[in-house]
């Protein structure tokens, strides 16, 4: 009987053994796990997964382990990530419309590791779920990603987004493989700044008409941008300093009285200049009404709106004036003289403008 029982207790030990080497060896991290970090306006999904629309979206974490992959799920196919391990050198991602599991690195090291997943392109080309992360190999979840102190956001058109950045032939492509947020100067001025970084952005928009139906003031307090009713808690994330640069797209459009959204914004007559720099002060008030403590910089630039004789710097610095902020500023950058989108090199001139600027303006 107690060579059963001394059988019994060997078999059951060899058990709990294996139990733990499984354990030990991969690990799956829910999309809800506590260590993970999130950046941007982020949709729970009823709690089965998170929504990821906006540019500049992303999830780190922490790990120790052999082989790291993500599982995820795209509504178009047509949006693409940046894969950042250990802060080496990005690799895209194109996640396809069913749920996949896709190996992100493999091969690693022993000790910590970090993966991040950033989202390069807009929301026009759909949401991405993501439903969490599998470690192999002496598998590990590390703390949390560390929090920054400050934190940036951005309200934008396709110069903010990054539009055609990596379009190295100057073709100034729609193709979304060339939309790189990543490399915006948004991104690069919240990064010198170690600043938490959020983007609110889309090519085409504008603040009195865009290129579609949608303009900035009816998009900024959504989570979801395609659905009216999905509005955004702003109670949950609170920004040091917001970035507003739109007009871009304005300055072209109220040019164009034939163009269906001219039509349909303005009717037959073009907008005054009362009523251009009355709706752009309302929109920059209605951020204020969101962040009250908030630095709040009206920017332009760096496409031709900026160009010597333009009017819409003016606007700006009028909309700015009537209102009367000690904590609101104007900061233009110059035109950059070549055609089409900004370049790589002409997205970090515009970062190095508006870092210089902060740095002289604000103490945060």
């Amino acid at each position: 009987m107690l060579a059963g029982k001394r059988s019994f207790f060997i078999v059951l030990g060899l058990l709990v053994i294996a139990a733990c080497s499984t354990t030990k060896n991969s690990l799956y991290v829910d999309y809800s796990s506590p260590k993970l970090g999130y950046s941007g306006r982020i949709d729970t999904l009823k709690s089965k997964a998170v929504g990821l629309y906006w540019s500049g979206t992303s999830i780190k974490m922490n790990f120790e382990g052999k082989a790291i992959s993500t599982v995820l799920e795209d509504e178009k196919g047509d949006n693409y990530f940046n894969v950042i391990v250990d802060n080496e050198e990005p690799f895209i991602l194109r996640p396809d419309t069913i749920k996949k599991t896709y190996l992100l690195a493999s091969g690693l090291s022993k000790g910590n590791h970090s993966i991040e997943l950033f989202k390069r392109t807009e929301w026009d080309r759909g949401k991405t779920i993501f439903h969490g992360f599998k470690i192999a190999g002496h598998a590990n979840i590390l703390p949390k990603p560390e929090s920054y102190n400050r934190r940036m956001e951005f309200y934008g058109n396709s110069i903010t987004a990054g539009y055609a950045v990596e379009d190295f032939s100057g073709a100034d492509s729609p193709d979304s493989t060339y939309t790189n947020n990543y490399r915006s100067y948004a991104r690069l001025t919240a990064k010198h700044f170690k600043a938490d970084y959020r983007c609110i952005c889309k090519s085409g928009i504008g603040i009195t008409v865009s290129w579609f139906p949608m303009t900035m003031p009816e998009l900024y307090d959504r989570l979801d941008p395609e659905n009216a009713d999905s509005k955004w808690d702003f109670s949950l994330y609170t920004p040091d300093i917001v970035v507003v640069n739109l007009f871009q797209n304005d300055s072209w459009l109220v040019e164009k009285p034939d163009f269906e959204q001219f039509i349909a914004k303005f009717g037959t007559q073009p907008p005054t200049e009362d009523y251009i720099i009355n709706t752009y002060s309302q929109f920059v008030k209605s951020i204020r009404n969101k962040y009250p403590k908030a630095h709040i910089i009206c920017m332009l630039g760096n496409m031709d709106a900026t160009q010597e004789g333009s009017k819409w710097p003016s606007y700006i610095e009028q909309a700015v004036s009537r209102l009367n902020d000690s904590r609101m500023y104007t900061h233009f950058v110059p035109y950059k003289g070549t055609p089409g989108h900004p370049s790589i090199s002409e997205q970090e001139d515009m970062s190095e403008s508006l870092v210089q600027f902060i740095d002289e303006h604000i103490d945060w």
